[in-house]
């Protein structure tokens, strides 16, 4: 019966894929190398080289989708989730989810840090006062730490647009390209699978302390767990919507919020168990993907493409 089902539909294009991840993190290490061979994340160049670093995933999609013909001219807009926008009523308010979304989930694992011990919160934001005096010339006049801390809070939506257009480089990537090339193999192979390269090509950085402050493998698997839980959750955006638009939104969302507990800590936390990539991170988002799936949104998604052989038209589990 399966192979009836699947009889006239592609398979995964597997040269393209290893073509695709391969050159993803080669370009990864390749820009980052200034930083390997230099003071690391100190480096003065750091602030450049990680948001073109951000870019390679799209420069792999791009090179696989020329050399290889993966997917074919004519059908690659689609394919890739950038136009159209059908049905728009659906990817607009997925739009507006990924937007608004990261930033409530980020909040939930602090709570759930605290209350698990993993970090302790101080609502005198004594913690990011004393950092914030760190990081700026001694005699910098500052606003009230609480006016500080407000302001940051309230520009997260602004911020989350902004990162976006970083985002829009990886995702273009990780839920255009590659979730889509895999998405043959059935809806969970794929998101896992994308999620585990995803979290993968982070290591030149993650090696350099980005993002848990280790330097050896246990970083690495930290970030790709957390990359699987947290591309389960873009992967469905760009699934049920049909577009990479959503995801590309939440991304950014992500990003602009991830830093937030950083206010609220009164010393400085192991984001590897309190930070949104990190245990806690996974346990919000196990809880969010559960609700997903007992109410079915894994099962509704659009196809992709309008001719046959689709490869959303795999059967649906």
């Amino acid at each position: 019966m399966i192979d009836a089902l699947n009889a006239g539909r592609p398979g995964v294009r597997w040269p393209a894929v290893i073509l695709f991840s391969v050159t993803a993190c080669a370009l990864a290490w390749l820009v980052s190398l200034p930083l390997w061979l230099g003071d690391g994340l100190a480096e003065p160049s750091s602030g450049l080289l990680l948001p073109v670093m951000m870019f390679t995933p799209a420069v792999a999609a791009i090179i696989v989708t020329f050399a290889l013909g993966a997917p074919a001219k004519g059908e690659r807009a689609r394919f890739l989730g950038l136009w159209p926008l059908r049905p728009a009523r659906r990817v607009v308010w997925l739009m507006v989810a990924g937007w608004l979304a990261p930033a409530l989930l980020v909040a939930v694992s602090i709570l759930l840090s605290a209350a698990l011990g993993f970090v302790q919160l101080d609502p005198t934001f004594a913690g990011f006062a004393a950092e914030l005096e760190k990081a700026l010339p001694p005699g910098t006049p500052l606003p009230p730490v609480g006016v500080v801390v407000a302001a940051q809070i309230a520009t997260i939506p602004i911020a989350a647009l902004f990162n976006s257009l970083f985002a829009f480089g990886e995702e273009l990537g990780w839920r255009g390209w590659l979730l889509p090339a895999l998405r043959p193999l059935g809806t969970w192979p794929a998101l896992l699978i994308s999620g585990a390269i995803w979290g993968l090509w982070h290591s030149p950085v993650i090696l350099l302390g980005y993002n848990f402050g280790r330097t050896d493998i246990t970083g690495v698997l930290f970030m790709v767990v957390g990359c699987i839980a947290w591309g389960i959750l873009l992967g469905w955006l760009r699934l049920r919507s049909a577009s990479v638009w959503p995801a590309v939104i939440a991304h950014g969302a992500l990003n602009a919020a991830g830093g937030m507990i950083v206010l609220f800590a009164a010393a400085k936390p192991d984001l590897a168990l309190a930070g949104p990539l990190g245990v806690a991170g996974w346990i919000v988002t196990a809880v969010v993907i559960a609700v997903l799936v007992v109410t079915g949104q894994f099962r509704s998604q659009p196809e992709l493409a309008g001719a046959p052989g689709r490869l959303l038209s795999a059967p649906r589990d």
